[in-house]
């Protein structure tokens, strides 16, 4: 008697558990030897790390995380701009300070991580351009691709059947020949590559969206090397200039200077520019905004190199002069009263114009004078230079209007170490007090310093003098030199060129083939396709069937009885 199996479905190559186990090539127990999959090794990972930095998505992560890495740029205080405030943020936000300067937060596009970025960020744009470009390149010279066999299972397609005298009709049609040599003119009156091949043409257009795709790519890596250019050779300065005093671009005669990293003082353009005189306007005639600044001008002379000639040119805000290739900003002015300090031996310890920083609208300003040559104690003064000063009640004074109406200066003064023998650079806006003694101030019964142009005031004590002589202007100005400037401004330009091209145009591809039909007639066949989302394929189809009806007579449909 047979021996009964069990009716159950087992699926082809199922085997039980323990079988499949013993014989599974992946199981530890298998018969069969281990198979492992194979080491990535060196030149692996070198080629796989290469293919990730190269892709497009790396290049905008990398673009993206440059724009990040700027932003502390812009909330820092940069060092390359102004030490001094760098240094004073630090010392205000001790132990945060240190941390954020180790961390280069205060010199953010000189730090070795945004130069990282920015070198990973060159080598992933070439890395994308320079296969792509390839690629483009062998598209552009190759045969358009084969024709479809069905068309009309394209987006966008059609058909004509043409007129014959075969057929009894009043006008003649071309041959297949000749209609498939009309097409090819068609096509390429439209401004597509053509292709006549024996039964069908091929074509194809757009080319010149990846031509803008590549065009961006490559100037964006030009921006980059124009960018790093100019921050290894540009310069920048600033410099206050009082009426009737001459900058010569110099090194030494700069106020302040920020240097690239490659600069050199011979690349220094020989040039001179002297303040003659300054214009402020102010609104006189509105109620709302009286006394608001409307325009200011600076005459001043220039003279381009040792043998120049001078010239006489107006100065304004937004309107810098250009100077060999540098460029001079009017970025701001104010008063520099004319002030004379004796000391306590009768002899003159400073004289000359101080320049003073507005504070306010109506230009009230803050004045600070050193003397350090004074004896028998050096000299400090600080205070306020009101234009046009008012009585505003209880001993004090304001500015009720940024013209000169009613000029004078309130000081307090101090003796003592001013610390300028250390050899230590001191901001000239700023007198420590800490370490010096009062002669003047509203605290005292001596009182403050009140001076009006052409008044003297005696310092207690016998400490000397101090004498308000007149007012002048001056301005501040800023010089920039940066020779890949024009370089960044015409690669900015062809990437926008470029963004334009690779966001209107469309990639099309179009086939014709021609037939004919038992009646003896021609039969046109064409099929539109477009290369991603084009909304204006539609438009593409009905202006060619317009041009294939135009040069062809095509037979009417007929009617069904």
């Amino acid at each position: 008697m047979a021996e009964k199996r069990e009716n159950t479905y087992m699926p082809a190559g199922h085997r039980d558990a323990p079988e499949a186990a013993e014989n599974d090539p992946r199981s530890p127990g298998g018969d069969k030897a281990q198979v492992s999959p194979p080491a990535l090794g060196v030149k692996g990972m070198i080629r796989w790390a290469w293919t990730q930095l190269t892709s497009m998505r790396t290049a905008l992560m990398l673009l993206l995380l440059l724009a990040v890495a700027a932003v502390p740029g812009s909330i820092f205080p940069q060092r390359v701009q102004d030490s001094f405030a760098v240094a004073t943020w630090i010392e205000d936000n001790p132990g945060v300070g240190e941390v954020l300067d180790f961390l280069q937060f205060f010199d953010v596009y000189s730090s070795i991580w945004f130069s990282a970025i920015y070198l990973l960020l060159f080598i992933s744009l070439i890395g994308c351009i320079l296969p792509r470009a390839k690629k483009h390149w062998q598209q552009a010279t190759s045969a358009p691709p084969r024709t479809p066999r069905r068309l009309e299972r394209l987006p966008e397609s059609g058909a004509l059947e043409l007129q014959s005298s075969a057929a009894g009709d009043a006008q003649d049609g071309p041959a297949a020949e000749a209609a498939l040599q009309d097409a090819a003119a068609i096509l390429k009156s439209r401004r597509y590559r053509v292709e006549v091949r024996e039964t069908s043409v091929g074509a194809e257009k757009g080319y010149l969206k990846e031509t803008g795709n590549l065009l961006f790519h490559v100037a964006l890596v030009g921006v980059l090397i124009c960018v790093a250019l100019g921050s290894m050779f540009s310069y920048r300065g600033q410099k206050v200039l009082v009426e009737d005093e001459s900058f010569v671009n110099a090194l030494v005669a700069y106020d302040n200077f920020y240097p690239g990293a490659y600069f050199s003082e011979d690349q220094m353009q020989p040039f001179s520019v002297r303040l003659d005189a300054f214009e402020r306007v102010f609104d006189r005639e509105s109620t709302t905004h009286f006394g608001q600044a409307l325009d200011f001008t600076a005459d001043v002379t220039t003279r381009l190199g040792a043998d120049g000639e001078p010239q006489t040119e107006e100065l304004k805000v937004n309107q810098p002069l250009t100077m060999d290739g540098a460029r001079v900003f009017l970025v701001g002015n104010g008063y520099a009263p004319e002030v004379t300090v004796r000391d306590g031996d009768g002899e003159v310890a400073f004289s000359g114009p101080v320049v003073t920083r507005p504070e306010d609208e109506v230009y009230t300003s803050m004045a600070v004078i050193k003397a350090p040559d004074a004896a028998p104690e050096q000299l400090g003064f600080v205070g306020l230079f009101l234009p046009t000063s008012q009585d505003a009640g209880d001993g004090l004074a304001v500015s009720v209007d940024p013209e000169l109406g009613n000029p004078e200066l309130q000081l307090n003064s101090y003796y003592g170490d001013l610390g300028l023998d250390d050899g230590l650079a001191q901001n000239v806006y700023v007198l420590d007090t800490e370490s010096l003694e009062t002669l003047n101030s509203r605290e005292l019964d001596a009182g403050g310093i009140v001076l009006s142009p052409g008044e003297t005031y005696d310092l207690p004590e016998d400490m000397g003098s101090i004498s308000f002589d007149g007012v002048q202007d001056y301005i501040a100005i800023d010089i920039h030199y940066n020779p890949a400037q024009q370089g960044v401004l015409i690669f900015a330009l062809t990437a926008l060129g470029g963004l334009v091209l690779s966001l209107f145009l469309r990639r099309r591809r179009a086939w014709v083939t021609v037939e004919t039909t038992p009646a003896g007639r021609t039969l046109v066949r064409y099929g539109l396709l477009s290369r991603g989302e084009d909304f204006r394929l539609r438009d593409e189809n009905i202006a060619l069937r317009a041009q294939f009806e135009k040069k062809w007579p095509v037979r009417a449909p007929e009617k069904e009885s």
